[in-house]
């Protein structure tokens, strides 16, 4: 009875965990011939996104241009170095996630976050169709200020958008990836699952809603404020 629990577990709760990780990862990107795990190219970015099962939202984001890399692990939890069964009892706090590396010389973070918001339903929390439970939580985690600007103007202009086709409001996670914590790797069958399993299924797709292109004055809106370092004499 995986996947079922969707009150959030408590740290003082949360499963113990694993010192280091308890199984292996591959090294190499099945779909792009890239470093897992890195390095990646001097430059990258990189983007966490939760959008229920992983292995459907993972090969969204690698079919995308500008995509260095892209892995499927755990985020958003408390227990370290979790597995897929223990993150599945919803006793490790943490969502089913996808790290997206990509170059920011060809493509940007509004791009990215495009196929987040139209691929999915971000106005359920912890459910994606018949996936129930809080590791199928949407959640966007970010690694730059920068980013942050942008998920937060996406989110506000899409959520107007899901109000206009008759949604609520948008129930997703936004954090920075220093917040939510480490992404913890899945397991090596888990990488690129619908690459060597074509026949397998994930409820990922158009959900009928277009996600509009931000305006300057969206951004500025959200735009994070710089502190100016003050010197002392």
């Amino acid at each position: 009875m995986f996947g079922r629990t969707t009150s959030m577990v408590t740290r003082e709760q949360a499963l113990p965990g694993h010192p280091e990780r308890p199984f292996s990862v591959p090294t190499t990107h099945e779909v792009l011939g890239s470093a897992l795990e890195g390095p990646w190219p001097e430059g990258s970015r990189v983007l966490y996104v939760a959008m229920g099962c992983f292995w459907g939202a993972e090969r969204i984001f690698w079919r995308l241009p500008g995509v260095v890399s892209t892995a499927v692990g755990y985020m958003g939890g408390y227990s370290p170095n979790p597995t897929y069964e223990e993150t599945c009892t919803g006793r490790t706090g943490h969502t089913e996630a996808v790290q997206v590396v990509y170059d920011p010389a060809v493509t940007d973070v509004e791009h990215l976050l495009k196929a987040f918001w139209e691929n999915h339903d971000p106005t359920t929390p912890n459910r994606q169709g018949n996936d129930i439970g809080t590791q199928y939580r949407s959640a966007i985690y970010w690694t730059s200020p920068e980013d942050e600007t942008v998920v937060r103007a996406s989110r506000e202009a899409f959520n107007a958008v899901v109000h206009e086709h008759g949604f609520g409001d948008i129930t997703t996670e936004l954090r920075s990836a220093d917040e939510a914590g480490p992404f913890y790797y899945a397991e090596d069958y888990h990488q690129q699952y619908l690459h060597k399993n074509p026949g397998g299924y994930c409820n990922h797709g158009p959900n009928g809603c277009q996600m509009p292109a931000l305006s300057a004055e969206q951004l500025a809106g959200w735009a994070v404020p710089q502190v100016n370092a003050i010197k002392l004499d």
